[in-house]
């Protein structure tokens, strides 16, 4: 099993910035692609982020050139720093990713529990 924690959410004014943290454990042999997702409520959860195993990253049009994401794999931690931030950005944020525990089995999918990131106008 793999657990993914999630941090660094808070409340913050437009304007400002916030990091937030990944940090995944458990029985950990590879990770294939880790990134950010986020639900505004009454909304549906969408990509905000995601880097590969080899640091291709993908952002969401509404974050580009304001947020970037970055992964330590000795620390098996991905980050999201977020600048520049606007109320619309208020979400909880999850992290999510594709992790093997093992060379035989395939990759599976695990989600954290969600920080919730709040921009204040």
């Amino acid at each position: 099993q793999v657990q993914l924690v999630e941090s660094g959410g808070g409340l913050v004014q437009a304007g400002g910035s916030l990091r937030l943290s990944c940090a995944a454990s458990g029985s950990i042999f590879s990770i294939d692609f880790v990134g950010w997702y986020r639900q505004a409520p009454g909304k549906q959860r969408e990509l905000v982020a995601t880097i590969t195993s080899g640091g291709r990253t993908i952002y969401a049009d509404s974050v580009k050139g304001r947020f970037t994401i970055s992964r330590d794999n000795a620390k098996k931690t991905v980050y999201l720093q977020m600048n520049s931030l606007k109320p619309d950005d208020t979400a909880v944020y999850y992290c999510n990713g594709n992790f093997r525990t093992s060379l035989a089995t395939s990759p599976m999918n695990y989600w954290g529990q969600g920080t919730q990131v709040t921009v204040s106008s």
